[in-house]
């Protein structure tokens, strides 16, 4: 067979491939719902978005004062604070049992219900302090502006030796759903390969396709056909999120957010090339679907694990884990990408990263076909040791 024609052949294996798992209803299924989990998610952050305020009640004009001054720092920190004023310290303990207000200042203390808001009883407690070291200076007979000055100087001023990033936040939060995209989608489209591989061992579909195409043909074709479905489900999520999240103002970094979703694709297609081989190779060895789930498991906990290190690297995206993990070829597709979106990998070690994963993809594939090739014909259950000793078939 020539290779035009062997070529034509994987295609149309490819497009069958494409249109059968497409129409399938747990495909529609798994997007409908990866697309309302996403949705939900951005809309949950973009109403969670405002600056937490809190209530403070007080008794008496020391506390009233105590509390203005926590107000202008509270507003220097982030979080707002509204004053409430009570007659009575009973009234004021009535309304923090009762969550009409967060906190109260009674005379030297601070009331608080159960747990105590951390920022907020910090900031009172410095106010409070601040006031009484006023009134004691007060009581020393120093002026109202000697006070001033002696209470009023400006706090010290602070230097970053690394510019920090405005957008830091919304990138994490970025980093973190394409971790979790590519989690699902390399998963997902793995076993997709493994188990179909399966399907026609069980059925003795493959038995027919054989006697006319080529184990390999038949393997790149599947390969290619799950992949570009996997990658055209990629592209409509990341699309809807962009679009979703710039439509209710939770990203305001429009160019970021685009470039990560390509990031995102181009790992998945680098991870893809490198996994689905191997899942096809876990699905040739076994002629039921109840034995796939013991030969992929090795698999299932390869990209767990990478996983879970790619979500450390959206935390820590400069550690040394995080560094090496992106230049491993089975953690890089999920490791790297949050690393270039946070900004603390380079454009160099990007391209040292993926020549990496496609120079590992390359010699695993052809090992991989090879085992594919002399196992898939065999009943039962095939051990990896005997997939190679075998001879080739068809």
């Amino acid at each position: 067979m020539s290779e035009a024609a062997g070529a034509g052949a994987s295609l149309l294996v490819a497009r069958r491939e494409f249109v059968e798992r497409g129409r399938d209803r747990s495909f529609r299924i798994s997007t409908g719902i990866t697309m309302a989990f996403l949705i939900g998610f951005i809309l949950i952050s973009s109403l969670g978005g405002g600056a937490t305020r809190y209530r403070v009640g007080v008794v008496g004009a020391d506390a009233a004062s105590s509390a203005r001054r926590a107000q202008s720092a509270a507003r220097a920190l982030g979080f707002a604070i509204e004053v409430r004023s009570f007659p009575t310290a009973t009234q004021a303990d009535g309304a923090v049992r009762a969550g009409d207000v967060d906190a109260a200042v009674v005379g030297d203390e601070i009331v608080v219900r159960s747990s105590r808001p951390e920022e907020l009883v910090a900031t009172l407690q410095a106010s409070s302090q601040r006031e009484a070291v006023r009134r004691a200076l007060a009581a020393h007979g120093l002026s109202p502006d000697e006070i001033s000055s002696a209470l009023d100087r400006p706090a010290p001023s602070v230097r970053s030796l690394e510019p920090v990033r405005p957008e830091r936040g919304q990138a994490a939060v970025v980093a973190f759903v394409g971790v979790l995209a590519l989690y699902g989608q390399l998963f997902a489209y793995g076993y997709w390969v493994a188990s179909g591989v399966v399907e026609e061992k069980a059925s003795r579909i493959i038995e027919v396709l054989l006697s006319t195409i080529r184990p390999a043909q038949l393997l790149r074709g599947k390969i290619l056909g799950i992949g570009v479905l996997g990658l055209c489900q990629l592209i409509l999520i990341a699309a809807t999120g962009i679009a979703v999240a710039l439509a209710t103002g939770t990203l305001v970094f429009p160019s970021g957010a685009a470039l990560a979703g390509v990031y995102v694709v181009v790992w998945f297609l680098l991870g893809f090339s490198f996994y689905a081989s191997l899942f096809a190779v876990a699905g040739a060895l076994v002629s039921r679907q109840e034995d796939l789930q013991a030969t992929i498991a090795p698999l299932s906990l390869l990209i767990v694990a990478s996983f879970i290190v790619g979500v450390q690297a959206v935390q820590s995206p400069s550690s040394t884990l995080a560094a090496v993990a992106s230049m491993v070829p089975f953690s890089a597709p999920l490791t790297m990408p949050s690393r270039l979106v946070l900004g603390q990998a380079s454009p160099v070690a990007a391209l040292v990263s993926a020549a990496i994963t496609i120079g590992a993809a390359l010699v695993l594939i052809p090992v991989a076909t090879r085992a594919y090739s002399r196992a898939v014909l065999q009943t039962g259950r095939v051990r990896l040791r005997d997939a190679f000793r075998r001879e080739r078939v068809a």
